[in-house]
């Protein structure tokens, strides 16, 4: 029953872990020490795997990019006794690090796990030994239509403005009408170009592009297309988002230099250096969870509120098998609220916590 369910008796634990990171890194917004906040919601997630009956491995983490403060690959999770049961985890402690030193929205806190079956010697959640991924995200809608028929040119790898007005026909809209969201890069100047030219609206991002890549699949979020070059770590945790909400995901690396390729050669991906990756390339499976909460509003949910004596923290759970998608509303008392931080090994009062951490961005 557990390997055919887990999600319904550990997908709860998951939650309240991610909720934990949006607590330890919400007394860091703003105060300009974006690797402080990933540091802290890093401990605080180190806390509370600590206290769950699972031998989990991560198998990605993040850090990659700048030797960030990280859970990183092989890194063992859990309690890992005897018959509990073997996760594989990629997770981003905080999606949108500079966000949150700055004060901006779109950070939130975010886990997929999957459950690892006996014999299988695929990873359900491939880690690609690559810095960044070009990426094109788009809702259920236009997935469908390309599930129906395959030969659609949607590719990651056409022209954008191609891109663009193939999915406002599909969607049954002019192509001025169109909104693609973009991580504001100087490597994306080409895809903002493209959408300048066409007179689509363009919403560019500063940092966060795992919400921002699962936005064409959110009702409200009014996107229709994400596109552009971004991180691999956060297009695997998009990947396995995107399986529950029914969209669809297309990836290709983005090779930084001759060093970079020489190395993808030398890990044994020279034959995968111009595939075209769909989501369930990906994340593969249908035993695989995504948890996510938010530390600054999203276009996925809202981030951390304090009201008096409360903090209020919105969450969402989702699950591939059966597409559930669950928002998560928890009321934290502040007054008995703790943090568990594995450096501490202990629990830890979080106004204590917050105004210690007040002091030392002071001092």
């Amino acid at each position: 029953m557990l390997n055919q369910d887990f999600e319904r008796s550990i997908g709860f634990d998951f939650v309240r872990t991610t909720e934990a990171a949006a607590l330890a890194a919400f007394p860091w917004i703003g105060r300009g020490e974006k690797e402080l906040a990933d540091e802290a919601a890093c401990d605080a997630i180190r806390g509370m795997f600590d206290l769950m009956p699972i031998d989990g491995e991560i198998a990605i983490g993040e850090g990659i990019k700048d030797n960030a403060p990280g859970l990183f690959k092989g890194e063992k999770v859990g309690m890992k006794g005897e018959g509990h049961p073997k996760f594989d985890i990629a997770l981003d402690p905080v999606d949108g690090t500079s966000n949150v030193g700055k004060g901006l929205p779109n950070a939130i806190s975010c886990i997929a796990a999957a459950l690892r079956d006996e014999g299988d010697t695929e990873p359900a959640l491939l880690d690609v030994p690559a810095f960044y991924m070009n990426k094109l995200a788009y809702g259920q809608k236009v997935r469908d239509a390309f599930v129906k028929d395959p030969s659609l040119p949607l590719s990651v790898d056409a022209d954008p403005e191609d891109t663009i007005k193939l999915v406002a026909k599909i969607l049954n809209k002019n192509v001025t009408d169109m909104l693609v969201m973009v991580i504001d890069r100087p490597r994306n100047q080409y895809i903002i170009d493209a959408i300048r030219r066409l007179g689509a609206s363009l919403r560019m991002i500063t940092d966060g592009d795992i919400t921002a890549a699962l936005a064409p699949a959110l009702p409200d979020s009014g996107v229709d297309l994400y596109m552009g070059i971004g991180g691999s770590p956060e297009c695997v945790l998009s990947a396995a988002g995107m399986r529950c909400l029914g969209g669809g995901l297309q990836a290709k690396i983005w090779v930084i230099d001759d060093a970079e390729k020489q190395f993808l050669i030398e890990e044994g991906w020279e034959d995968r250096i111009d595939k075209v990756f769909l989501s369930r390339d990906l994340a593969r499976g249908k035993n695989i969870l995504f948890t996510a909460t938010g530390i600054l509003d999203s276009s996925l949910i809202d981030g951390v509120i304090i009201k008096d004596r409360t903090a209020i923290t919105s969450s969402v759970l989702m699950r591939v098998n059966f597409g559930t998608v669950r928002h998560i509303e928890t009321h934290h008392n502040l007054d008995k609220k703790t943090l568990r931080f594995r450096s501490q090994n202990a629990e830890v009062n979080f106004w204590d916590y917050s105004k210690n951490t007040v002091d030392a961005s002071i001092n």
